[in-house]
Formats: structure tokens, sequence, C-alpha cells
């Protein structure tokens, strides 16, 4: 309890001086351009080692970074030489995996006096996609007296501002206030509460859970259990022939209904306390996001817009929005905001009276069927998502925006919840340590981040980790009509979210085979009747909509339309799956090298994990991913010592362990063919760590391996830095994203 207590003491102390010394620090301000004025448009895109010079004009003094307008999604080496007279100025080097966002920010010497006629050149390292120039073309007049087009791209200086973070506070705290439903500063002192909630919530669950190493006396044991033989009950009469009657089936509903409530009440407090923090968390990201600044927000809303309004599912990707929604993303200069670090979110009280002025006349709530990359995707999500958008129906855009991101925030909750349920069952050897990995997630900055957005995402992490826990339930204490029902119908309610959840399919119907085969052992014909309940269950949606979709006109084509994508035409199943190999791990002798001169590994998903955020665009300093591997070293060393010491425990749980793995290599797989598709064109435009969020469980446990890994003296103390590394990590996260949306 002790050692628990100092960690968690030294540990929000240090937190909070980090926060104090950064906020002492001076924002990066715009201090000249090279006169190219936006809106910017594509000038050209090659691919390979190229070397690109332009008149850069006055550098000023100070300059720390230069902002270049690039685009790509897995950016190359760039290297950036200033000169001037045949001097030179300053140089500097960003590492590839750079991209997403429309402009490549590098890191420069500063430069200690201001230099006139300055000429910048950059220089490309191999490429992994094309690379495309930003800028303006102008006319200019050629030495035969003629005019031709001459395009130029964008570069701007950057250095610190004279002022720090705290005497601008008050104007930040104004512009986070604009763009809302309700608007104001209330919402500075929201977040404030939210977050201090959140961390005292924290705080006494590590300290009850974490602090306390007695195991209760309902907790399993360890050891490998057998299924548990069925318990001898005095014999019924049978239904007659036709089936159970009426009042017969009435009266098993009721029975169901009545064993609802012993069944929550035997959820810990502490996966409640867990599940409150996620939305908690999700409700501060959706506070300090702009509206529809995350992914695929536009699309998603106009899916719900649509289904609410007409009652029909989006006929296509094509068209635009409704009249609305095309006023409001105009009023928050939603695509010039969009992808472009250097433009903030509108920030004065004009431009909120513009939009609340717009946004409150009679404009038209239906579209011509539009929705964007949302239209194929299944209706659950967007059905649930109709009961907020109807509740606040009498408000304006904004208001219903907000609503809906809360109800996203509660499936976060749910998220937690099931994870912290999940690291329960599987590994219930170490009590205190079902909080570290409940905890860890509810804080991680990413699923808030996401599930504070309207997304169908937020639902399919939490229908994820509900199948995780029904299959650690069923391989701990054996499969039962009951169990298989609930897998199936957590399947069933996956292929009705997103497609995504495809991935997991393959390891959902190895799981159901297993524990049958196990089942048969005592009972062949329980066994049978479970795999066909379960299998029968998640049939429903893809064999519905093999129907439905040709009557609504909606353009999903279910299951079929996702599965296809792992095999594209007119490419070679080895290249495929050599890609794929090279688009998480480092590339194996023989493979052909689809990733020059960049570790997707390290550069896509470990930093991208470990911070990228707004429409991607918005990521952290270089800096921060470097010292970002030295606790995640150090946790992956705890976590492999872990295994080691539980490697019999492991041999008992192979066939378990091996249905986790092909989910995982499901989603896995499933990610890197959609990238395959756009390859070469695209590669990383798949390679975002969100879409590995339904794996949320695997990595809460992975984080209680780790705790556990420090031994039973060091475990609690390790653990208890995890959760606040987790919340010093989402804190640190939301401070960047209003430093770039609102600083």
């Amino acid at each position: 309890m002790r050692s628990v207590r100092v960690a968690l003491g030294v540990g929000l102390t240090l937190t909070l001086l980090a926060v104090a010394l950064v906020l002492s620090g001076s924002p990066t301000t715009v201090a000249g351009s090279n006169s190219v004025p936006p809106p910017l448009r594509p000038l050209a895109a090659f691919k390979g080692a190229q070397r690109l010079c332009e008149q850069g004009g006055r550098v000023p003094q100070g300059t720390s970074a230069i902002r270049v307008s690039l685009a790509s999604h897995t950016g190359p080496k760039v290297t950036l030489t200033a000169d001037s007279g045949g001097l030179k100025i300053t140089h500097g080097t960003v590492a590839a995996g750079w991209g997403i966002a429309g402009s490549v920010t590098i890191p420069v010497e500063r430069v200690s006096r201001a230099a006139a006629n300055s000429r910048v050149c950059i220089s490309f390292g191999p490429s992994v996609e094309p690379v495309q120039v930003r800028g303006a073309i102008e006319q200019v007049t050629t030495p035969t007296g003629g005019v031709q087009n001459h395009g130029r791209f964008r570069i701007e200086y950057l250095r610190p501002a004279h002022e720090s973070w705290w005497t601008q506070a008050s104007s930040v705290a104004h512009r986070m206030g604009l763009g809302h439903a309700p608007s104001g500063t209330w919402i500075v002192f929201g977040e404030i509460a939210l977050m201090i909630a959140i961390t005292v919530l924290a705080s006494r669950l590590v300290l009850r859970c974490v602090g306390s190493t007695r195991a209760p006396a309902s907790a399993p044991h360890d050891a490998p259990s057998a299924p548990p033989q069925a318990p001898s009950r005095p014999s019924r009469r049978r239904p007659a022939a036709g089936g159970r009657t009426l009042a017969g089936w009435a009266g098993a509903v009721r029975r169901g209904a009545a064993r609802v409530g012993p069944v929550l009440r035997g959820v810990p407090r502490a996966a409640w306390i867990c599940a409150l923090i996620a939305s908690l968390n999700a409700v501060c990201w959706s506070l300090i996001t702009p509206p529809f600044q995350l992914p695929d927000e536009p699309a998603h809303f106009a899916y719900v817009q649509r289904l609410a309004e007409t009652g029909e599912l989006p006929r296509s990707s094509e068209g635009a929005f409704s009249e609305e929604e095309e006023v409001a993303l105009r009023d928050l200069h939603q695509q010039d905001v969009r992808s472009h670090p250097e433009t903030q979110a509108i920030g004065s009280g004009a431009e909120q009276r513009s939009l609340q002025h717009d946004l409150a006349a009679p404009l038209s709530r239906q579209s011509e069927g539009g929705a964007g990359l949302a239209a194929p995707e299944p209706p659950l999500y967007y059905a649930l998502q109709t009961i907020p958008y109807g509740l606040a129906s009498g408000g304006s855009l904004l208001d219903r925006l907000a609503l809906m991101r809360l109800l996203s925030a509660l499936m976060a909750g749910l998220t937690a919840l099931f994870v912290y349920l999940f690291i329960r069952e599987a590994l219930p050897g170490a009590p205190w340590a079902w909080a570290v990995g409940g905890l860890s997630v509810a804080l991680a900055p990413l699923l808030g981040f996401m599930s504070g957005a309207v997304n169908p995402d937020a639902l399919l992490y939490a229908v994820a980790a509900a199948l995780f826990y029904c299959f650690a339930v069923a391989f701990r204490r054996g499969l039962t009509p009951p169990l298989a029902v609930a897998i199936g119908a957590v399947t069933a309610t996956g292929l009705l979210t997103k497609l995504n959840f495809v991935g997991l399919l393959p390891g959902a119907l190895l799981g159901l085979v297993l524990l049958a085969l196990r089942e048969a052992r005592t009972s062949r014909s329980n066994a049978l009747r479970c795999l066909g309940l379960g299998i029968g269950i998640a049939a429903i949606p893809p064999l519905a909509s093999i129907f439905l979709n040709p009557l609504s006109n909606h353009p999903g084509a279910g299951v079929g339309s996702t599965a296809s994508s792992l095999t594209s035409g007119g490419r070679s199943l080895v290249g495929e799956v050599g890609y794929i190999w090279q688009f998480y791990f480092p590339r194996l002798p023989g493979m052909s090298d689809h990733f020059p001169g960049i570790s997707p590994t390290r550069q896509i998903w470990f930093d991208r994990s470990v911070g990228l955020y707004g429409w991607l665009d918005t990521p952290f300093p270089v800096w921060v991913y470097n010292i970002a591997l030295i606790p995640a070293g150090l946790l992956t060393v705890l976590g492999v010592r872990a295994l080691i010491v539980g490697r019999a425990t492991l041999r008992h749980r192979l066939l378990e362990l091996a249905v986790y793995a092909v989910m995982a290599a499901g989603i896995l797989a499933l990610t890197g063919a959609a990238s395959y598709v756009e390859f070469p064109q695209r590669a990383g435009g798949f390679g975002q760590p969100r879409y590995l969020l339904p794996l949320l469980a695997l990595g809460g446990a992975a984080l209680v391996l780790s705790a556990r890994g420090a031994g039973r003296r060091w475990g609690p103390a390790v653990g208890t830095l995890i959760v606040v590394l987790f919340l010093a990590h989402n804190l640190f996260s939301q401070l960047q994203v209003i430093a770039r949306f609102h600083g």
C-alpha cells in the first residue's frame, strides 16, 4: 500500500510539474512566409528522390522551424537548407513517416539574424507513395516577352511567440467556446472540472484496488479448469410436439429478464468506475475538438440525418450533404481547417454570430441520398444515433451534433467495462491488476478521441470488447446455450455496426468450433446445439443484407464486399501477403521492399499511436515520440518476463490464445488488405491506429502482464505508474489538440 501511495503521489506531482512547465513555454507562431497566398492547389506529384528549390523571401530572425506545403499519407525523409547570397542560413531534417496533413514542419537550427532574398531547397529520400506539392500558380514574363505559368509552393517560417501559454489563456478559452452549442467559456471550466473528476476517480480506484493485494474469495484460480459438468436435475415433462405455448414463451422471457438484475449486480464496482471514467474522458474530447474535425464525422452525421429525416438508408457515396450541413461546414471553415495545421478553427465573435444566424434559417435537412465514405456501412450505430438526433431536433445542427457525441461517449464506457471484465476473466491470478488494465484503457486518449465523435468506431470498440469477454467466460467455464446465444448476438451486433468487424469473424468462428469440440467430450448434443445457436444467430445480418440492401438501394453489400478486399484483382497473393506483413513488421529476406526508407512499425503504428489527432493532422513534436520509446520498451520487457514466468499456464491455454491471435490477425489482415488496394498511390491512408482499437481488450491484458512482470513486491507500484502514465498521456494529448485548433 505504501509503494502504491508513493508511486501515485510522485506520478501526479511530476505530471502537474510537466503541465506547468509546458504552459510556461511559448506557442509557435508564423513569423513570415514567401508570400504564396492561400488557397493552395496541387502543383505536381512525384515519387522517388527529388530536389526542389523556391525563392523564400525574407527569413525572420528566431526562425526555429519551416513549414512547407507538401501532402502525403506516408511522407519520405525531407532535408531542408536555406541560403542567401551563397551563405547557408539554416538547415534541418524531418524523418520519414510524416503525412496525413497538407504540410510538413521541419525543425531547423535557430536563425540568429534575419536574411533577405533567401532560397529554400528541399531534398527527399526514397518515397513509399507520391508526394504532392501544393502552392499557387503565378504568371511570369519570359526573356522573350512571353507569359507563362509558374508554380510556387508555400513556405512559412515559424518561431516561438514572445508570450507564454499562461498569458494567452484567456484568449484560448474564448476561442474554445466558439463553434459549439451552447457556446461560451463554460466549455473550458467544464473541461477542467471533468479532468479533475477523472483524476480523483482514477486515484481512488488505484488506492482501493491496486493498493490492496488481498484476492477476493470469489476470484478464480490461474489454473485452467475443465468444462463444468451440468448438475443433475429432476426430469421434466417435455412440451408437446407443437412446441411451447405462448404462455410458456412469455414465462421464459420473464425468467430471462429476472436474471438481468443479478447479472448487473454481479459486475464489480471497479468496472463501473472504469466505465464512468471512459465516458467522462470521451466527453472531454467532444468538448475540445471542433465540430466535424474528426475523421469522416461529416459523412457519419449525414448518414444519421438521412435516416432520421426520411427513414431511408443512403443510396450512394456521391452527392452533396443536406443544405443545413453544407452551411454548417462552410461557416465552420471545415475544409480550410481540415488537414491544414496552419489554419485554426473559428475564433471571433463575428464568425460565431454568422454561424448561429445561418443555422437558424429554415434550411433543408434532406439530401439526395449521399453519405460519403459512410454510405456502405451497416445501419445499427446510425439508427441508435437517431435517438439523440430526434431529442434535439428542435435545436440547431450543433445541438444535435453535441448530443450525438454524448451517445458515443457512453459507448466508450461500455468498451472500458467489457475490457475490465475480460481481464478479470482471462487473468484472474492478480485481482489488484484488473484495475490497471481497465483504467489504462479508460484513459487511453485515442479511445476518448474517437468516442468523442459521431463515428461507428465507438460502438465497434464496445462490441469487440464484449466479444472477447464472452470467449474468455466460455473458455473458463465451458460453452453453454446462453453463452452461445451471447456470442452469436454480439457477433451479429458487430456485423450490423461496421464492416471492419469482419476481421474478427475468423477468430470468432474458430472459437465456437473449439469450444464445441471441448463440450462434445461430455455432451455431443449440447455441443451441436451451442454451435448451431452461435453460428445461426451470427449469420442473420449477412443473410438479411443479401435481400434488404437491393430493396433499399443501400450500396453496402454486407460481409462480401469487405471480405473481397482481401484479394485484389490483378495482383499476386504472394505480393499482397508480403505487403501486409511489411505494413506492420520489419521486412523479411526475399520480400520486395514496399516501404523504402521507413519503418512502418515505428513511424506509422507506434508514433501515430502515441498521438495523431484532429483530422489526423495534429501530431506531437518528434522528440515526444522518441521519449515514448523508453516506457514502451520497459513495459515490453516486463510483459515478456510475465509470459516467461507464467509459461506453464500458457501451455494449458493454447487453444484460447490461438482464438485471440486469429481475431487479432484478422483485424491486421483486413486493414492491411484495404491499404494494399490503394497501393502504390496511397500506402499510409489506412495506417491509422484507430483501426486496431477493436483489439483494446488484448491491449489492456498486455498492460496487466507488464504490471505483473514487475513481481509481487513492485507490481502494484508499477501498475500505478502505468495508470498515471496514461492519465498524463491523455492530458497532454488534449492540450496538443487545444493548441492546434484554438492556440
